[in-house]
Protein backbone atom coordinates (compact mmCIF):
# COMPACT_ATOMS: atom_id res chain seq x y z
CA UNK A 1 0.00 0.00 0.00
CA UNK A 2 1.43 3.31 -1.09
CA UNK A 3 0.55 6.23 0.89
CA UNK A 4 -0.71 9.24 -1.26
CA UNK A 5 -3.93 11.08 -2.38
CA UNK A 6 -4.85 13.83 -5.02
CA UNK A 7 -7.53 16.35 -4.53
CA UNK A 8 -8.43 19.32 -7.24
CA UNK A 9 -10.95 21.85 -7.24
CA UNK A 10 -11.74 24.39 -9.80
CA UNK A 11 -11.39 28.12 -9.72
CA UNK A 12 -13.49 30.46 -11.90
CA UNK A 13 -10.10 32.34 -12.26
CA UNK A 14 -7.77 32.75 -15.32
CA UNK A 15 -4.46 30.62 -14.78
CA UNK A 16 -2.27 32.95 -14.29
CA UNK A 17 -4.39 34.82 -11.30
CA UNK A 18 -5.11 31.48 -9.42
CA UNK A 19 -0.59 30.72 -9.68
CA UNK A 20 -0.15 33.74 -8.62
CA UNK A 21 -2.21 33.35 -5.73
CA UNK A 22 -0.03 30.42 -4.39
CA UNK A 23 3.57 31.84 -5.44
CA UNK A 24 3.18 34.42 -4.21
CA UNK A 25 3.39 34.78 -0.42
CA UNK A 26 1.32 37.61 0.38
CA UNK A 27 -1.85 36.12 -0.84
CA UNK A 28 -1.35 32.74 0.57
CA UNK A 29 -1.36 34.05 3.84
CA UNK A 30 -4.36 35.88 2.90
CA UNK A 31 -6.51 32.58 2.63
CA UNK A 32 -4.30 29.51 3.79
CA UNK A 33 -1.36 29.55 6.19
CA UNK A 34 -2.98 31.33 9.07
CA UNK A 35 0.20 32.23 10.37
CA UNK A 36 1.77 33.49 7.73
CA UNK A 37 4.07 32.63 4.55
CA UNK A 38 7.43 34.31 3.74
CA UNK A 39 9.26 33.60 0.19
CA UNK A 40 7.75 33.19 -2.94
CA UNK A 41 7.48 29.74 -4.11
CA UNK A 42 10.40 29.51 -7.07
CA UNK A 43 12.48 26.50 -7.93
CA UNK A 44 15.73 26.32 -5.59
CA UNK A 45 14.13 28.13 -2.83
CA UNK A 46 13.34 27.50 0.94
CA UNK A 47 10.52 29.23 2.11
CA UNK A 48 8.65 28.74 5.63
CA UNK A 49 5.02 28.66 6.06
CA UNK A 50 2.98 28.61 9.95
CA UNK A 51 0.05 27.64 10.56
CA UNK A 52 -2.06 28.32 13.95
CA UNK A 53 -3.36 24.94 14.40
CA UNK A 54 0.46 24.13 14.05
CA UNK A 55 2.17 26.97 15.57
CA UNK A 56 6.07 26.97 14.33
CA UNK A 57 6.92 27.76 10.57
CA UNK A 58 7.45 24.41 8.34
CA UNK A 59 10.45 24.71 5.68
CA UNK A 60 9.40 24.47 2.98
CA UNK A 61 11.61 23.65 -0.41
CA UNK A 62 10.79 24.17 -3.59
CA UNK A 63 11.76 21.69 -5.94
CA UNK A 64 10.30 22.52 -9.32
CA UNK A 65 8.30 25.60 -10.50
CA UNK A 66 6.90 25.88 -13.79
CA UNK A 67 4.61 29.37 -14.36
CA UNK A 68 1.46 28.47 -14.70
CA UNK A 69 1.43 24.91 -14.43
CA UNK A 70 2.82 23.27 -11.83
CA UNK A 71 4.72 23.59 -8.49
CA UNK A 72 6.38 20.30 -6.76
CA UNK A 73 6.95 20.92 -2.52
CA UNK A 74 8.91 19.14 -0.58
CA UNK A 75 8.60 19.40 3.10
CA UNK A 76 9.08 17.38 6.36
CA UNK A 77 6.45 14.34 6.96
CA UNK A 78 4.70 15.41 10.63
CA UNK A 79 3.55 12.13 12.06
CA UNK A 80 2.26 13.69 15.25
CA UNK A 81 2.28 11.83 18.71
CA UNK A 82 1.96 8.09 18.24
CA UNK A 83 -1.04 5.59 18.11
CA UNK A 84 -1.57 3.32 21.12
CA UNK A 85 1.24 0.82 21.04
CA UNK A 86 3.66 2.62 18.94
CA UNK A 87 6.94 3.62 19.26
CA UNK A 88 7.29 7.73 20.23
CA UNK A 89 7.26 9.86 16.85
CA UNK A 90 8.79 13.14 17.91
CA UNK A 91 7.93 15.97 15.39
CA UNK A 92 11.19 15.74 13.10
CA UNK A 93 10.69 12.28 11.62
CA UNK A 94 13.03 12.39 9.59
CA UNK A 95 11.87 11.81 5.96
CA UNK A 96 10.33 14.27 3.47
CA UNK A 97 6.83 14.09 1.57
CA UNK A 98 6.44 15.48 -1.60
CA UNK A 99 3.66 18.12 -2.89
CA UNK A 100 2.69 18.22 -6.35
CA UNK A 101 0.54 21.11 -7.79
CA UNK A 102 -1.06 21.35 -11.54
CA UNK A 103 -3.06 24.27 -12.77
CA UNK A 104 -4.29 23.81 -16.12
CA UNK A 105 -6.75 26.27 -17.90
CA UNK A 106 -10.17 25.37 -18.50
CA UNK A 107 -12.46 26.99 -20.81
CA UNK A 108 -14.14 30.06 -19.69
CA UNK A 109 -11.18 31.09 -17.98
CA UNK A 110 -11.66 29.00 -15.17
CA UNK A 111 -8.78 26.82 -14.02
CA UNK A 112 -8.26 23.20 -12.27
CA UNK A 113 -5.87 22.73 -9.54
CA UNK A 114 -5.14 19.56 -8.51
CA UNK A 115 -2.47 18.77 -5.23
CA UNK A 116 -0.71 15.37 -5.16
CA UNK A 117 0.81 14.22 -1.74
CA UNK A 118 2.96 11.58 -1.31
CA UNK A 119 5.88 9.62 0.86
CA UNK A 120 4.66 8.44 3.92
CA UNK A 121 5.93 5.90 5.84
CA UNK A 122 3.14 3.00 5.56
CA UNK A 123 2.57 2.95 9.30
CA UNK A 124 -0.61 4.07 11.36
CA UNK A 125 0.81 7.21 12.01
CA UNK A 126 2.14 7.86 8.58
CA UNK A 127 -1.31 6.75 7.88
CA UNK A 128 -2.92 9.60 10.12
CA UNK A 129 -1.01 12.30 9.24
CA UNK A 130 -1.71 11.41 5.05
CA UNK A 131 -5.47 12.16 6.48
CA UNK A 132 -4.79 15.32 8.15
CA UNK A 133 -2.71 16.60 4.74
CA UNK A 134 -5.16 15.59 2.82
CA UNK A 135 -7.98 17.74 4.75
CA UNK A 136 -5.09 20.74 5.04
CA UNK A 137 -5.17 20.45 1.30
CA UNK A 138 -8.60 20.06 0.45
CA UNK A 139 -9.35 23.10 3.08
CA UNK A 140 -6.54 25.20 1.07
CA UNK A 141 -8.55 24.49 -2.62
CA UNK A 142 -11.87 25.63 -0.56
CA UNK A 143 -10.37 28.70 1.21
CA UNK A 144 -8.19 29.87 -2.32
CA UNK A 145 -11.33 29.13 -4.46
CA UNK A 146 -13.23 31.57 -2.00
CA UNK A 147 -10.90 33.86 -1.93
CA UNK A 148 -10.06 34.21 -5.18
CA UNK A 149 -13.78 34.22 -6.43
CA UNK A 150 -15.23 36.45 -3.36
CA UNK A 151 -12.45 38.49 -1.70
CA UNK A 152 -13.04 36.00 1.63
CA UNK A 153 -11.04 34.21 3.74
CA UNK A 154 -12.31 31.42 5.09
CA UNK A 155 -9.64 30.13 7.28
CA UNK A 156 -10.14 33.47 9.08
CA UNK A 157 -10.47 32.29 12.82
CA UNK A 158 -10.75 29.21 12.32
CA UNK A 159 -8.03 28.20 14.59
CA UNK A 160 -7.62 30.75 17.16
Amino acid sequence: MELKFNVSARVSKPVAEVFEAVVDPAQLSRYFTTGGAKGRLETGATVTWDFHDFPGAFPVHVVEVEKNKKIVLQWEANEGAPSDGEAAVTASTGYMTTVTMTFESLEGNRTLVSIAEEGWRETPTGLKASYGNCQGWSQMLCALKIWLEHGINLREGMYK
